[in-house]
């Protein structure tokens, strides 16, 4: 068993976690200690978007107040391991967490080691927090990991769209990403298009439970092309053409025919690529996962395939630290670790 303290700041939510994980590669259990989160949505809110140097300010302020909440968990606890986001994000919020992260490894856990983490790779491996086996355990029991693959994982947040097929927890290839703007952006900015408060997915998602669906025709960008690259600029411009020739347009039916067209174009994609790849199951995963219209589709899609269907609870949807110590326990696994530096662009 290890226990991992683990440390992210790649936007605009300072997060601690205290995680305790054991079973190696082929039995992966996670017992969450504690899972501490500070937003910073109320601050960025006005400005429709996270403004970067007030990000980090707001992390330089919520660190110490939080490891010291942390803290008193950890008790005389060992640690393992320290690991911290190093990208991708914003690198002015990145570099408060390497910096404390180091702080901290030297004054109280000078015997663990420092593990530099992707924060993609924390989304693409929270669908291992998917499963309770009691309080606040995860676990995949050995014939369900086997079962598991091959899979294909669509990671969606207001960053990044990538779609990836996964042979084993350590042997995956990206199938395609966004061109241009991630879904999750693309809700953002239609949502200030209709005037709605940041962050915009839940506002275009409560819009949309009181509007139709089939109201506006908008497009499907590339949602036919023989790839699996995405675009959602143009479904956004065509969602501000839209509200700029119909001014008296009902909101609730904007979002929901904006959502379902974005929704369209994920369901298609996972569709194709589950059927081109023999794919066993589907692992959904990054901020957008948190909508339930995407899981309820992508659920529903994957009882009609007969596979299998895997999102994190709620919880390890939006950045949070506990998906970077999941990423940390099977990165030490594989003896890999990134250089303990912000890297704003980091690939998955």
């Amino acid at each position: 068993m290890m226990r991992i303290l683990a440390i992210e700041t790649s936007c605009d939510e300072t997060a601690f976690s205290l995680v305790e994980a054991s079973g190696g590669l082929l039995r992966p259990t996670f017992s969450v200690l504690e899972n501490l989160v500070t937003s910073q949505i109320a601050i960025h809110r006005p400005f429709g978007g996270v403004v970067p140097n007030l990000a980090k300010r707001e992390h330089l302020v919520n660190l110490p107040i939080l490891f010291e909440q942390i803290k008193e968990k950890i008790g005389k606890k060992k640690i393992d391991i320290v690991a911290v986001t190093v990208g991708p994000g914003l690198e002015p919020a990145l570099w408060t967490g390497v910096g404390f992260a180091k702080e901290i490894h030297k004054k109280y856990f000078p015997k663990s080691k420092l593990i530099g983490v992707n924060h993609m790779e924390g989304h693409l491996y929270s669908f291992l927090l998917s499963q309770k086996t009691e309080k606040s355990n995860f676990k995949f029991q050995i014939s369900k990991l086997k079962e598991l693959f091959p899979a294909i994982a669509l990671v969606v947040s207001g960053g990044h769209t990538i779609i990836i097929r996964m042979d084993s927890l350590t042997k995956r290839k990206k199938l395609g990403e966004t061109r241009d703007d991630a879904v999750g952006e693309a809700f953002d900015k239609v949502a200030r298009l209709l005037n709605l408060p940041y962050p915009g997915g839940p506002e275009i998602e409560r819009c949309a439970k009181e509007g139709n669906p089939h109201a506006i025709e908008f497009p499907r960008p590339m949602m036919h092309d023989k790839n699996y690259e995405f675009s959602f600029s143009g479904l956004k411009t065509s969602a501000l053409y839209y509200m700029r020739d119909h001014k008296t347009a009902n909101i609730n039916d904007v979002a929901a025919s904006f959502q379902e067209a974005a929704i369209d174009v994920l369901r298609h994609k996972a569709t194709r690529a589950i059927k081109e790849f023999n794919a066993h199951s589907l692992l959904l995963s990054g901020g957008v996962a948190a909508s339930k219209a995407l899981r309820t589709a992508l659920e529903e899609r994957c009882k009609e395939l007969n596979i299998r269907f895997f999102a994190p609870s709620i919880q390890y949807n939006t950045d949070n630290a506990t998906m970077i110590a999941v990423a940390a326990y099977i990165n030490f696994l594989e003896k890999k670790n990134r250089a303990l530096r912000a890297n704003g662009n980091m690939a998955l």
